[in-house]
């Protein structure tokens, strides 16, 4: 069985992305910088920045299920209920990153009612993956 250390992937396909482009256009006085670091660390802002993410996949993924018909107006009215909280959210944005537009209406038999669940890997071992191959 294959492992992938999922640390290794993120650094490599971090390296793929280049410079981050800066959060000001203009230069920044010393002062500046330690602020705008510090709010830009702060879990609130982080938090914030996550549920901004999962908006835009939710709206992003039902706005073209919506175009390309694959969703009833049943079914989309049942995502958006799922969406109204932060949980809701995250678990669905998830859910659909993992799903193609066309399985719109069958992406309700695929969410757990209880959300998602925090992992528990065994004590001590690396982040990894486990590639099943099918068949």
């Amino acid at each position: 069985m294959n492992q992938l250390q999922l640390n290794e992937l993120v650094h490599r396909i971090e390296g793929c992305f280049g410079d981050e482009l800066p959060v000001k256009g203009e230069p920044v006085s010393q002062l500046e910088q330690e602020v705008l670091d510090r709010l830009l660390r702060d879990e609130v802002y982080q938090a914030h920045v996550q549920d901004q993410f999962n908006r835009q996949v939710i709206r992003d993924y039902l706005v073209n299920a919506v175009v390309l018909d694959c969703i009833t107006d049943e079914n989309f009215s049942k995502l958006s209920y799922l969406a109204q909280s932060i949980e809701g959210r995250s678990s669905l944005s998830l859910y659909m990153l993992m799903s193609s537009v066309d399985a719109a209406n069958e992406l309700l038999s695929q969410i757990d009612p209880e959300g998602l669940k925090e992992m528990r890997p065994q004590h001590g071992s690396p982040p990894h993956m486990v590639i099943v191959s099918g068949g």
